[in-house]
């Protein structure tokens, strides 16, 4: 039963990572449907990730009041109906109405989830965790890959719909086993509500929600600009830019499945440092100025394997770096500066591809990658010093 639990959790990720690249993918063929510019994209993600920055930073206050299983339900449902919106949109203000249930129904699960596994699993169940992210996240593109080739943009946002409803029922069958085997968790320490002001002035703190905010740009901006990338900068068609926009998440997948074999051997710092080397090399690959597009193709593989142990690495550091006791506020806060930096960061790079070019990719993720290493390790330094 405990595992059937695990495994029931890892299906909660799967639903979380359906929605997150479907936009990215649709989006060279929505704009032209709406006859809206191309950067518009970034006015839906930003109230997506605009009000899963509210949701996440309420998500500890949530997660008392209603417990983890309601949380990861009504998320889940309300993100079923959201798609189910899209895929019935005529005009773009409908696609902003239905930005903000969209949003909300991904915060507060994404925390409380991430901070239960942290605390209660070890750091390869936390990379096998999104790594199940990465599978719905890879689902969503082939899905609209298939729906642009045989039939409309429409179609795609209806089945992923369909399955996310599905899960839905799932998650609302599972109520039981979230009651079983509380006495195996890893660790017990009561949590407790510090607060966002509490949370600040935690030594290291400010230099974590910097390094995450830094590190979800850049994850955000390859996940919804890949397919436009290949399309502006590679001249691919559009619906095999589509589906080649997966690449980014077949390479953080097959990344966290096989890190999660290693993740206890190194621990949570060395993993974060070879990823961060490791995505620096597939941007190399970007920026090469050459004919074929293999290197391009290839690149934002390297670059997703490079990301892959980053982010479930940050979270599973949480509790050893600041205390059990506290993670769960924390881990609430980190998925709000998250999702700041995944909300204000890929739409400038819209911005600044549509004015200067989009083969600025290479270097837009370099700086940011470059910064999230800084203030991670930062952060590592003053807690080990504490």
């Amino acid at each position: 039963m405990y595992s059937l639990l695990l495994a029931i959790i890892y299906l909660a990720f799967i639903s979380l990572g359906l929605p997150d690249s479907l936009l990215g993918s649709a989006w060279p063929v929505m704009h032209t449907a709406f006859q809206v510019p191309i950067s518009y994209m970034g006015i839906i993600t930003m109230l997506i990730s605009g009000c899963t920055v509210l949701s996440s930073l309420l998500s500890d206050f949530l997660t008392k009041k209603l417990k983890n299983p309601a949380v990861v339900i009504i998320s889940a449902l309300m993100t079923c109906l959201a798609l189910f919106g899209f895929s019935r949109a005529t005009a773009f203000w409908m696609l902003v109405v239905l930005a903000v249930p969209y949003g909300l129904g991904a915060g507060s699960v994404d925390a409380a989830l991430n901070n239960y596994v942290a605390t209660h699993y070890s750091a390869k169940h936390m990379s096998w965790l999104h790594c199940f992210w990465g599978v719905g996240a890879i689902i969503s593109p082939f899905v609209m890959g298939y729906a642009l080739t045989h039939s409309h943009w429409n179609n795609g946002y209806l089945t992923i719909s369909a399955v996310q409803g599905f899960i839905g029922l799932v998650l609302l069958l599972s109520l039981p086993l979230w009651k079983v085997n509380k006495e195996k968790a890893v660790s017990t320490q009561p949590e407790k509500s510090i607060g966002l002001v509490g949370a600040l002035k935690i030594k290291g703190v400010p230099f974590l929600l910097l390094g995450f905010f830094c590190y979800c740009a850049a994850e955000f901006a390859a996940l919804e600009w890949a397919s436009t990338y290949l399309v502006q900068a590679r001249k691919l068609p559009e619906e095999m830019a589509a589906t080649f926009g997966s690449l980014f998440f077949i390479g953080m997948t097959v990344g966290r499945f096989f890190g999660g074999f290693i993740m206890d051997r190194f621990g949570d710092r060395k993993m974060i440092r070879m990823g961060a080397a490791i995505s620096i090399l597939g941007m190399f690959l970007l920026w090469l100025p050459v004919q074929t597009n293999v290197f391009s193709l290839m690149a934002f593989v390297i670059i997703g394997l490079g990301f892959a142990p980053i982010y479930p690495c940050i979270i599973h550091s949480t509790p050893s770096n600041f205390g059990a006791e506290n993670s769960g506020a924390i881990i609430g806060i980190q998925m709000a500066s998250a999702y700041a930096g995944a909300t204000f960061m890929p739409p400038i790079y819209g911005l600044l591809g549509k004015a200067i070019g989009f083969e600025i990719m290479p270097f837009y993720l370099l700086i940011f990658i470059g910064l999230m290493l800084f203030m991670v390790e930062k952060t590592f330094r003053i807690t080990k010093n504490s």
